[in-house]
């Protein structure tokens, strides 16, 4: 009797080993919830009727549900001016110093480095739409998608009459440019 006892108890606690193995060794999954644009994040692509900057913006902790979503459209529209035009100032300060007294074993070390930056942009984005939002129930965070198409970019710089002519053309001739040249730094990340 109790020889089967053993057996039964042994076998009980294999199936425990195993089922606790089990639940170890298998990988977390990590769950992304909402549209696929919001993990892509802001950039330059390629899709069906051309090519497109994107912005997303996101707003999370404002009670306010007007201001939480007029807050993440206009972010998201921000990210597609710094994607077309950012000014970047950068101060960089670096100070070394080593003296030696005396004995040639001993001496003071210092050292004192501060970087500074400062981002600004400033566009007009002519054409830019918000195309898509999102609410994360889970978190209360709003994500909102802003387009801009490259072909009525141009079609609205052609337009629009108070653009000086040499701005207007300097714009149409690099936004071409500038799109290929997101995609190739992208393509490296």
């Amino acid at each position: 009797m109790k020889a089967k006892h053993l057996v039964v108890l042994c076998i009980i606690a294999t199936m425990g080993i195993f089922f606790i193995a089990g639940c170890a060794s298998a990988p977390a999954k990590k769950v992304f919830r909402g549209p696929e644009w919001v993990w892509k994040g802001s950039g330059a692509f390629d899709i069906d009727k051309g090519k497109v900057f994107y912005g997303v913006g996101m707003a999370s902790g404002i009670k306010n549900k007007a201001l939480l979503r007029t807050t993440a459209d206009n972010r998201a529209r921000a990210e597609i001016a710094k994607t077309l035009e950012t000014y970047v100032a950068v101060l960089a300060k670096d100070y070394m110093a080593s003296t030696t007294a005396g004995d040639m074993s001993a001496s003071s070390e210092e050292q004192h480095v501060e970087n500074a930056l400062k981002t600004f942009s400033k566009t007009t984005l002519h054409g830019a739409t918000i195309v898509d939002r999102w609410l994360d129930l889970e978190d209360g965070t709003f994500y909102s998608l802003c387009e801009l198409d490259m072909f009525a970019f141009k079609d609205a710089l052609d337009k629009h009459k108070e653009l000086d002519s040499k701005v207007r053309d300097y714009v149409r001739e690099n936004a071409e440019k500038m799109h290929g040249e997101l995609e190739k730094m992208e393509e490296k990340e």
